[in-house]
């Protein structure tokens, strides 16, 4: 049975997992989990003294009714400034199941994933 839910995962620098968090609660997530990571990009080839830096990241999890991914992507991608090279991205993935989101449940007794 496909789920009508998704996993959108932003990864901006250092600093604003929080900026990304708000503004998708603000368009209507309930929440979100922030990890802390390293990467490089084709815009990140710092060096200090010669030796390379490896960027930190912050990477934001989020699991959201597919019905508002669009409001979502586009309240992050204003707030993360996803416009600018090296700013970070965003995607979504399709969620199967999931199990846990008990604040989720609707009156009728039935999940946003159609399970009951």
């Amino acid at each position: 049975m496909a789920s009508d839910t998704v996993l959108i995962v932003t990864i901006v620098k250092k600093g604003w997992g929080d900026k990304v968090m708000e503004a998708s609660m603000n368009a209507g997530a309930e929440g979100g989990t922030v990890l802390f990571g390293r990467g490089v990009g084709i815009h990140e080839h710092k060096k200090i003294l010669g030796i390379p830096i490896e960027p930190e990241k912050e990477i934001v999890f989020s699991v959201t009714p597919a019905g508002l991914v669009d409001a979502i992507l586009e309240e992050i991608g204003k707030a993360a400034e996803l416009e600018k090279p090296g700013a970070g991205l965003a995607f979504v993935v399709p969620v199967e199941k999931v199990a846990g989101i008990v604040h989720l449940v609707q009156e009728n007794g039935h999940s946003h994933t159609g399970n009951p």
